[in-house]
């Protein structure tokens, strides 16, 4: 084989593995209102600053056939890239293969991911969009998932971790996001149970639908497990953006400040606060009215209304408030 010939087959094969499902599996994405993984990447991130991981490692199952099957980076994408300039570790699930299940080689692309974060010290996201454990490869499926558990402990109050529930996310695909440090859904999109309702339907023989089981809306407003609420994935990127420029990329440094800038106009107490104590208002307006630009990202929007918790900036430097 000549050397153009090598390029070559370099190119296809690059090709190959950057095509996901193929094209029946990414209508069939579509089709549901959702972006690839690929995709998702590209438009979270900055233009160009993608760098893929271990993208010609293809499925280590051996049992059931799987054997002769071909599992385009095991149905996870991986890599580094930067954010408004934030450098972070990303990885995206890909549920046009074999339903983004977890199988050995996708947890261990995931595992590497995660240490090379924590080398870094720089911020995780996981863009989750998987059915959970792939069966066909068993137990070493499973010992993927307590891998996972583990450096995300280990990363816990070292570096921000960002989960994203971008599918019908069940079992061992929620717990990992369940123990990091923010997780965004998508309404009409996500979903996040424990099992799902087909399981419910055998065991307690109730019949109840993926959304009211465990969608985007019940998991922002009822449960509290979701801290920020979308209506597409393009606002739910840009929400993700945003958080990143207030919180610092490890525990050992702080927050990029910003210029200073004024609230938008001069507020008065008399104009928040009303004289008579037994009448309400809205404190979003007491922060609106010192913090800069008047503009604050609120955590939990939907949840708990009885208390505001957010990230705004005073004087430039980035503050949290209660």
């Amino acid at each position: 084989m000549t050397l153009s010939q090598k390029i070559a087959d370099l190119k296809q094969r690059i090709r190959e593995a950057s095509e996901g499902g193929g094209p029946k599996a990414i209508e069939s994405q579509k089709a549901k209102g959702k972006l690839t993984a690929r995709e998702r990447i590209l438009a979270l991130l900055d233009p160009k600053s993608f760098h893929e991981y271990d993208l010609f490692v293809a499925n280590a199952g051996k049992d059931f056939d799987m054997d002769k099957k071909f599992l385009p980076g095991d149905g996870v994408i991986t890599g580094t890239g930067t954010i408004n300039g934030f450098p972070v570790c990303i990885f995206a699930q890909d549920f046009t293969v074999a339903g983004g299940s977890l199988g050995y080689a996708h947890a261990k692309k995931i595992t590497k991911i995660m240490d090379h974060a924590m080398k870094l010290k720089v911020p995780l996201i996981g863009i989750n969009d998987s059915g959970g454990a792939r069966i066909q490869e068993g137990v070493n499926a499973l010992a993927g998932y307590g891998d996972i558990f583990y450096r995300n402990t280990m990363a816990s109050g070292v570096i921000p971790q960002i989960s994203v529930i971008l599918g019908p996310c069940a079992g061992g695909a929620v717990y990992s996001p369940a123990l990091t440090d923010f997780v965004f859904v998508v309404d009409k999109i996500s979903q996040m149970f424990i099992t799902g309702p087909e399981v419910i339907k055998t065991v307690l023989g109730e019949e109840i639908s993926k959304e009211d089981l465990g969608g985007a809306k019940v998991q922002a407003q009822i449960t509290g497990n979701a801290h920020f609420y979308a209506k597409s994935e393009e606002e739910c990127f840009a929400q993700i953006k945003e958080l990143m420029s207030y919180i610092p990329w490890n525990n050992e440094n702080k927050a990029k400040p910003l210029p200073k800038k004024p609230p938008k106009r001069n507020y008065k107490v008399d104009d928040i606060i009303p004289a008579d104590t037994t009448e309400p208002y809205d404190v979003r307006d007491i922060i609106r009215a010192i913090v800069d630009d008047s503009e604050f990202l609120e955590v939990h929007e939907l949840f708990a209304p009885n208390i505001v918790v957010c990230f705004a900036r005073i004087a430039g430097q980035s503050i949290g408030i209660v």
